[in-house]
């Protein structure tokens, strides 16, 4: 197939781009390197799709590059760009993340329902969505009421690709990520710098009293559910994709107590805004439409990212290898 991954130089981004072109794939991908996090970290993303044959890179804007020369010939849309991050999403920021994580979405499906090619639209969405939910683990019928911009946004996007499908016939699935973690994990996410943090002697920032719970997922597992979507086709189907247990943050930091050998030193702040107090997903719909079933523990999930981060050079600071 001829894919489009777009934020194609980010953790999930170059993580799909890597495995479709293992997969036999033909692969174009876009970024504009927004400055959320340092853009050597991204290039080095993608050192390994470069040197691919099947892979082509443009480096521009969603919002400026013209989206009929972006799409032609392409079948399969993985559309994983835009503004990450909850608790930046409040203030002044928010008009970045509504041009990135919305009006970039509008552009996007407006020219993909123009392209008679495109035979599948997967999108990018989040557990944010859900805010604190009424109930767990959490199933796509629960109400969403997010607690940050950031899932407000979200939550727009996927109202979006909803309304596509429905009124233009675009087959598309949306994606609820629940915490993806593992190697090329973005720096300011909380296993990087805890694990960065630990690998350098120093001390962590725990915000809250770790009690939180996540569905920490790991991104192969991600990674699969989005070429699984592809293959499906889609009808405006919104899944789950989470890791199959819930854990508190306090557990968390004892398993990677227990892999490095030693206690780690931890710095508490107060709980910031936006962030839920729980998350669990009930993967039920994507076990039915998409086969899925998470594969990746926690225990090993960490332990993969904690040997790339010693390996790359990361946990310093520096961009080295992907």
């Amino acid at each position: 197939m001829r894919c489009l991954v777009t934020g194609a130089a980010g953790f999930v981004g170059s993580s799909l781009v890597d495995e479709l072109l293992a997969r036999g794939h033909t692969v174009r991908g876009i970024d504009c390197f927004l400055d959320y996090y340092p853009a050597d970290v991204k290039r080095s993303n993608l050192e390994q799709a470069q040197s691919h044959a099947d892979f082509e890179f443009i480096q521009a804007d969603l919002l400026q590059h013209d989206l009929s020369e972006l799409l032609d010939g392409i079948e399969w849309v993985f559309h994983q760009a835009g503004q990450a991050g909850v608790r930046a999403s409040w203030g002044e920021y928010f008009g970045t993340y509504t041009e990135n994580n919305v009006r970039a979405t509008q552009l996007l499906l407006e020219e993909v329902r123009r392209q008679k090619s495109v035979k599948s639209f997967v999108y990018a969405s989040s557990s944010s969505i859900y805010g604190n939910a009424e109930s767990f683990p959490t199933s796509e019928a629960i109400l969403p009421q997010p607690v940050s911009p950031y899932g407000v946004t979200k939550l727009a996007g996927e109202h979006l690709v909803r309304l596509y499908a429905s009124e233009f016939e675009v087959p598309t699935v949306s994606l609820r990520y629940f915490t993806v973690y593992g190697p090329r994990q973005r720096p300011d996410m909380a296993f990087h710098r805890f694990i960065s943090a630990a690998l350098r002697g120093e001390a962590l920032t725990l915000y809250g009293d770790g009690e939180q719970s996540r569905d920490f997922t790991f991104i192969s597992d991600i990674v699969q559910a989005n070429i699984s979507a592809a293959e499906c086709g889609g009808k405006g189907e919104v899944c789950n994709v989470g890791g199959g247990s819930r854990v508190t943050v306090n557990d968390v930091l004892k398993i990677i107590e227990e892999e490095l050998g030693r206690q780690l030193i931890i710095e508490r702040e107060e709980r910031q805004h936006g962030d839920a107090r729980h998350t669990s997903a009930d993967v039920t719909r994507a076990q039915k439409l998409l086969n899925y079933q998470p594969k990746v523990t926690l225990r090993t999930g960490l332990q993969r990212e904690l040997t790339w981060l010693e390996s790359s050079g990361r946990a310093n600071g520096r961009a080295v290898g992907g």
